[in-house]
């Protein structure tokens, strides 16, 4: 097959490209179905890459995602590709697969006029594939069905072609078969995304409209943005209109990807490549944001995104409290690189100054705080995840509540909490087993459908509360690691929801509050004072550690004191004379339990925090 090397790319001006042999493309799938391997192979096969500079997962770029072989950051890379005689040009994204980081895929979608929908020949669909092909239909995409893997032992390329043909509503024939890790059928692949991918639509003669669908922070060069160019054209030293912030700047830099950054005289029509204006501020460059011409402006925006919503919330604050301005900055500069970030200042009286973050779920919540310590070197500690809640009080005011310390005192007439609604793929010999997790995690079955003779697809309206600590594990667990999950917003609903209060000699330690339903409020105590009296030192008095809902106490355990051995002295002599001294030692102690405080050591917060007991202190 004839290929356009790298070297013929960087000469073609990509401003001059004719957009009718421009491709944009994503590539998405099911977390570990091989979307980066199958990058790789493109990469090696259009020549963009030699075989020395070749290394497995070429385009994720964090050391978190190769040591765990997930796709976290969207990349966009450009490649030649030459077909029936004619030099075209391919505009890739690859995307990630997990279920949190959805809203990188919906702005991949976004630039693209196709879509290559890739599941695993040995595992078939997963929820996530499921969720990926709705938002690609939702976008009038072009789909492509890819088998891949297909050089496993367990491959049955037959078995899943059918299943995806019947889902896309294609002939089981035009499931396309590759593999990525020896190469066979993406050369077929590349052939059938330049003919079945349209080429992008757009006035090269009307006003410069380009859509920012992503953008990093660089430390040397300030804002990196990516752009697709829709209207118009981009031209180096061109002055340029962010049109929501209303901000201005002059493109210093201006190209494509390939998969290095290569300056080029301009981006036309259909193009996808990146900008630099030396801005360092990182919120003057929004994801979404439209780019036009500051002396011709156009005069509406591009439309289709929406600002991400994040789902879960979690306090971080940093242990040494002088890193506190380090970590504003850590996160300012994250955000840039990760749209779906929010977060605000707030205090504990236990951790001291931090922040409250908004993350899309469980696994970005770990991804951030891992890449605030590593990229950063901050050492903090992250609350347990909660959820929004909406707190109805009997004056009639609505308060929301992302944290337990926000929750009104006094009555309060309703309560209401977030639903998500859940798709959960799982073989039919595990069915009983799901349908009893969701049934204890207050669940409501919306229906259940068979997708193959042995694959169900099974609906639930969900709590977000109950999914966001371990859910996704037990399922996972209890059906062997086959069934997958996949969840979206869906409202709210009025629940019977308590804050239950931690109290220490008597105080009311906030880290610890969490806001549960009626029925778990009880567990969750005994689970708490228990923890916590296990990670606690003694001190001299007394200290008693119990869980309260408003008033009333529902669980207790005392930490016993240390007891000085008064009596050493005492060799002999009358016994009034030792009573007198136990006497004193009681006044002492039961001054000291009225006036003083405990002070709860940081490992007791780290430890408490997280799921499990310190080593040596489990029960």
């Amino acid at each position: 097959m004839p290929k356009t090397s790298a070297e013929e790319l960087k000469q073609i001006a990509p401003a001059s490209t004719d957009p009718r042999h421009i491709r944009n493309f994503c590539i998405i799938a099911h977390i570990d179905h091989g979307k980066s391997t199958l990058a790789d192979r493109m990469l090696q096969l259009t020549g963009v890459l030699s075989e020395r500079d070749m290394r497995a997962q070429y385009l994720d770029r964090m050391d978190i995602e190769r040591e765990r072989g997930i796709t976290i950051k969207s990349q966009a890379v450009r490649m030649p590709w030459t077909c029936g005689g004619q030099p075209y040009v391919l505009n890739m994204i690859d995307t990630p697969g997990h279920v949190d980081f959805t809203y990188e895929v919906s702005r991949s979608l976004a630039a693209c006029e196709g879509a290559v929908l890739l599941v695993d020949a040995a595992q078939g669909i997963e929820a996530q594939t499921l969720a990926n092909l709705y938002l690609a239909l939702e976008n009038d995409l072009a789909i492509i069905p890819v088998l891949n893997k297909i050089d496993l032992p367990s491959a049955d390329p037959d078995k899943y072609a059918r299943e995806l043909a019947a889902l896309i509503g294609c002939e089981e024939e035009s499931v396309i078969r590759v593999s990525g890790k020896t190469g066979a059928g993406v050369n077929l692949l590349l052939d059938e995304i330049v003919a079945q991918v349209p080429a992008p639509v757009g006035d090269a003669n009307a006003k410069t409209r380009a859509m920012i669908f992503d953008s990093v922070y660089d430390t040397y060069r300030g804002v990196v943005t990516y752009v697709r160019v829709v209207d118009g054209k981009l031209l180096p030293r061109q002055r340029v209109h962010m049109m929501s912030t209303k901000e201005s700047h002059e493109l210093l830099e201006i190209g494509v990807i390939s998969p290095e950054p290569v300056p080029s005289r301009g981006l036309g029509v259909g193009e996808v490549g990146y900008l630099i204006t030396g801005v360092k501020d990182v919120r003057q460059s929004r994801v979404g944001d439209t780019v036009t011409d500051l002396r011709n402006p156009a005069e509406t925006p591009l439309s289709g995104y929406k600002d991400p919503q994040p789902m879960v919330f979690s306090g971080l604050y940093p242990i040494d409290g002088s890193d506190y301005p380090a970590l504003r900055d850590a996160l300012d500069k994250l955000k840039l690189n990760d749209a779906a970030l929010s977060y605000e200042p707030e205090t504990s009286v236990a951790l001291g100054f931090g922040f409250r973050c908004g993350f899309l779920g469980l696994l970005h919540l770990e991804i951030v705080t891992e890449r605030l310590a590593r990229e950063f070197d901050l050492d903090l500690i992250a609350t347990s995840p909660s959820v929004n809640y909406e707190v109805v009080t009997e004056s009639g005011e609505h308060v929301k509540v992302a944290n337990p310390s926000e929750f009104p005192e006094g009555k309060v007439k309703e309560i209401y909490e977030p639903l998500v609604d859940a798709t959960i793929l799982t073989p039919k010999d595990y069915v009983g087993t799901v349908m009893e997790l969701c049934m204890q995690r207050r669940g409501t079955m919306k229906n259940m459908d068979y997708l193959s003779t042995d694959r169900v697809e099974l609906r639930y309206s969900l709590p977000l509360a109950e999914i966001v600590t371990d859910f996704f594990d037990q399922l996972k667990s209890r059906t062997k690691g086959y069934a997958s999950l996949d969840y979206k917003e869906e409202g709210r609903q009025a629940a019977d929801l308590v804050k239950v209060n931690i109290l220490l000699n008597h105080e009311t330690v906030d880290a610890f509050s969490a806001i549960v339903h009626k029925d778990s409020a009880y567990s969750y105590g005994v689970e708490m004072t228990a923890k916590l009296k296990a990670l606690i030192p003694r001190q001299n008095f007394e200290i008693p550690v119990q869980a309260a809902v408003g008033t009333r106490i529902i669980a207790r355990e005392t930490i016993k004191a240390l007891r000085k051995d008064v009596l050493a002295k005492c060799y002999g002599g009358d016994v009034s004379r030792k009573r007198k001294l136990l006497e004193k030692q009681k006044e002492g102690k039961k001054r000291m339990k009225a006036i003083g405080r405990v002070e709860v050591p940081q490992e007791a917060f780290v430890a408490a925090l997280s799921s499990e007991l310190p080593e040596g202190k489990k029960k």
